[in-house]
């Protein structure tokens, strides 16, 4: 964690690129980065390989880094507190990863229920933590082209919901000052909350996508 505290020295540098003035677009293109190099951290360590021509896995620029870095050590926080809800997530979902359609779908519920109560940070970790996961369960069945579908349903997702949330916080940025302001030590109720929720969503997701084909 000695990277993660020297985010103060970075802090205020961050700021100055994800400032309020982020266009929608800027905003669904940096949530779509993050999420192609959370997916690529979840690859490596379950020691899955993937084809470059299968997905574009570009590394976000210098400025989301920072925010990557603070999301994915969220994300391990997150996963370590109850790591059986991040494994083998399509089984759980009762869902097909060979059929796109389907995954989109599933995601875009997972997400619409995790932010039904509305949106915090630990939600939107729980979101990406998710697209991980599912990302495994894809590239482990052998369906890596289904990944890019999880990113872009993901975009879209931040793109209907998320957008003005992240506006008014000034973009990405908060994040890392919550990491900082929390000494890098997220504290557990603010994680254990999440993952009840998730609980619940995990099981009762497919009959909400079920129902809305």
């Amino acid at each position: 964690m000695d990277v993660l505290r020297r985010s103060s020295m970075f802090a205020s540098e961050v700021l100055d690129v994800f400032d309020r003035s982020l266009t929608e677009k800027e905003l669904v293109s940096q949530s779509k980065a993050l999420c192609r190099d959370y997916i690529l951290s979840r690859l490596n360590q379950n020691g899955l390989g993937w084809s470059k021509t299968e997905i574009d896995f570009s590394p976000p620029n210098a400025a989301l880094a920072e925010v990557s870095l603070v999301l994915l050590c969220l994300g391990d926080e997150l996963e370590c507190i109850q790591p059986s809800l991040y494994r083998n997530v399509a089984r759980q979902l009762n869902i097909s990863v060979a059929m796109e359609n389907v995954v989109s779908d599933a995601f875009l519920g997972v997400a619409t229920e995790i932010f039904a109560a509305g949106i915090t940070w630990g939600k939107v970790v729980a979101m990406y933590a998710v697209a991980g996961a599912l990302a495994v369960d894809c590239v482990r069945q052998g369906h890596p082209i289904t990944v890019h579908i999880i990113v872009d349903s993901l975009g879209q997702f931040v793109r209907k919901f998320l957008v003005p949330w992240l506006k008014r916080r000034g973009g990405w940025a908060e994040i890392v000052k919550c990491v900082v302001k929390m000494d890098c030590t997220p504290e557990r109720p603010w994680l254990s909350s999440v993952i009840d929720s998730l609980k619940y969503f995990l099981t009762t997701v497919y009959v909400y996508v079920m129902k809305e084909q």
